[in-house]
């Protein structure tokens, strides 16, 4: 089934949309039919990307402010709890 991306020139909308034969394409924001069909990329998978990108996931996760803070409570919860 292809993917089509779509940004309607009435409202600037942006969106993508299984089109099939039966298919009417219209924006569902504004259901407006002044449409452009935009490039669609593709995803290309193998087992070398979705390791590199699970790493790269897991590197981003454990240099966040916001894991180092949840860290960083726990620790105190811990400690007031075991004293």
């Amino acid at each position: 089934m292809p993917i089509f991306d779509y940004r309607c020139r009435k409202c600037g909308h942006e969106f993508e949309l299984v089109v099939l034969k039966s298919t009417v394409v219209a924006c569902p924001s504004c259901e407006g039919v002044d449409l452009e069909q935009l490039l669609s990329g593709f995803a290309v998978s193998s087992d070398g990307s979705r390791q590199a990108n699970a790493q790269a996931s897991r590197r981003s996760q454990l240099t966040s402010r916001e894991f180092k803070d949840k860290q960083v409570a726990e620790a105190e919860y811990v400690k007031k709890h075991n004293d």
